[in-house]
């Protein structure tokens, strides 16, 4: 019997490359296909960009294969380019809608998109060739290719913000998943794409950027899978509040609501009785830079408790959103008495607990979909 030849290193990486991109492009449409269905039942704007992404991706992961960027060049691999390329923004954006319950999806974000994209689309059909001639196709290229780097950091930046007043912890273990492996894993592949021609990735260097994307990707569709609804990809406005809104509070359910939904233990019980009468009898919320640390500490509890307990007890996923709740409500108390008809906006949201005008008309705005004076306009006509 013939004895066969050991195979080719070359031919072991591009197997290994191609099984790599395909267990991505399984793994992506299946979790894209899930995020298509939730945002059609809960017009989540995280679920949105979550499918987008994942499309967005998919993309990617045939375009760099090094078969596809040898054998198609200049015009028909733009597209293909300008969609990989505005992954990054679009990953920035998916970030935002997954860690700030406030995000709203806008049409600026889709122009930032194509902004990107179409920078990409211009240098892979046209200015990649005018470098030699032309310093600012030099320029146009090298701000391409600096611009996933420019996302990682925007995307680190989104993760950390209000890293302490997330009350998920499941979310809170994903945010640092995203600085650690989505910051090393950018910096490393734009550090390969500056050192390699054209920027393109070949053999070793392209497959470690699959088995990169392949990790990320497996690590963050874990993350969505186990976590619940209420939990991460909650129910968040596609396009901005249309302005209608109710006088009443909307989280006035919320804080009637029992503390547990099913056997409810009774030390739960206690701490959220105890945590009610903080807030709205000695009304602890009116005090200044008032955190999670500093509640926790009043309330004798260690902070992970304090978060379980808020988020479990009271459905609410971040701190400030909480302490915010109690301020408005007392707000538009306030503003709805028509004893207190002459008294300033500033004054009600200084005695509120609000360091300034700003953050409280933004934070009334979503609330309640009007501005603190036409609330009071709304209410004073009511009554």
């Amino acid at each position: 019997m013939p004895i066969q030849p050991a195979p080719s290193a070359e031919l072991v990486t591009a197997t290994i490359d191609g099984a790599l991109r395909g267990g991505l492009v399984i793994c992506l449409g299946l979790l894209g296909a899930n995020l298509l269905r939730e945002s059609a039942a809960r017009r989540s704007a995280a679920a949105v960009l979550g499918a987008l992404l994942a499309l967005g991706l998919i993309v990617q992961a045939i375009s760099s294969s090094p078969l596809f960027e040898v054998g198609v060049s200049g015009l028909g691999q733009a597209p293909w380019v300008a969609v990989s390329v505005g992954n990054a923004p679009l990953f920035w954006m998916f970030c935002r809608a997954l860690f700030d319950d406030e995000f709203v999806l806008r049409p600026r974000h889709g122009l930032l998109w194509l902004a990107v994209a179409g920078l990409s689309f211009l240098n892979c059909a046209w200015l990649a060739g005018q470098t030699q001639h032309w310093p600012l196709a030099a320029a146009a290229v090298m701000l391409q290719r600096l611009l996933p780097l420019l996302f990682g950091v925007l995307i680190g930046l989104t993760a950390l913000r209000h890293w302490q007043g997330d009350l998920v912890e499941r979310r809170r273990r994903l945010r640092a998943f995203v600085v650690i492996a989505g910051g090393l894993y950018m910096a490393a592949m734009v550090a390969v794409r500056l050192q390699a021609p054209q920027g393109r990735l070949s053999g070793l260097s392209a497959s470690l950027d699959m088995a990169g994307l392949l990790l990320i990707v497996l690590v963050l569709a874990w993350g969505l899978l186990r976590l619940p609804v209420t939990g991460l990809l909650a129910a968040q406005a596609v396009q901005a509040n249309s302005g209608e809104a109710s006088l009443a509070s909307p989280l006035a359910d919320v804080k009637k609501a029992p503390a547990v939904k099913e056997g409810p233990d009774q030390a739960e019980q206690d701490l959220l009785a105890r945590l009610q009468r903080l807030m709205l009898e000695e009304r602890f919320y009116r005090s200044e830079d008032l955190t999670l640390a500093r509640l926790a500490e009043r309330m004798q509890l260690p902070e992970y408790r304090l978060r379980r307990l808020i988020n479990q007890g009271l459905g609410q996923r971040n701190f400030s959103s909480f302490v915010n709740s109690y301020r408005l409500d007392e707000a538009r108390a306030a503003l709805a008495a028509p004893a207190r008809r002459s008294t300033p906006v500033l004054t009600i949201a200084l005695e509120a607990g609000f360091q300034s005008i700003g953050p409280f008309n933004r934070a009334f705005k979503v609330a309640t979909g009007l501005t603190p004076s036409e609330y009071r306009q709304q209410a004073l006509a009511d009554s």
